[in-house]
């Protein structure tokens, strides 16, 4: 099959296409005008949406963004990449994580990082199959009520 690759944002109905979509990476997200909301407000912080199109479908999506920290330096950090459930291990979401590592190195950053559930070891072979290696572990706390 035959993917157009498109950063999606440029307007609300580009962000209101993919949420099918990442409701199946995020299931948590219950209302599709909020989920723009969100995306509209982080994409004021340098968040990227990276969508595989198939006609007029969305089916992938990897959304990132540039950060720089003392780690690692200028970097781009993975927030999102699903694949539509049908088309996965397929290589749609190698060409979407290559994508984005090209964006990366364009922009002169030193690392690609991204975090993983430590309950999806299928997700954690394929990020070790496309180069990238663990290096520690992410810890959280919720302060409210999450």
């Amino acid at each position: 099959m035959t993917y157009r690759l498109q950063h999606l944002g440029e307007d609300r109905l580009g962000f209101h296409a993919s949420y099918d979509l990442m409701r199946v990476l995020r299931p948590h997200l219950d209302d599709p005008d909020r989920y723009v909301a969100q995306l509209l407000r982080q994409a004021e912080q340098g968040y990227r949406l990276l969508a595989a199109v198939e006609g007029e479908s969305v089916v992938g999506l990897a959304g990132y963004r540039p950060l720089e920290n003392l780690l690692y330096g200028r970097f781009i950090y993975v927030d999102d990449l699903v694949v539509s459930p049908s088309l996965q291990r397929g290589g749609l979401g190698a060409r979407l994580l290559d994508a984005v590592r090209e964006h990366a190195l364009r922009r002169g950053c030193d690392y690609l990082v991204l975090d993983t559930g430590l309950h999806m070891p299928l997700a954690q072979r394929f990020y070790f199959r496309q180069g990238l290696l663990a290096r520690g572990m992410h810890f959280t706390q919720p302060l409210r009520g999450a």
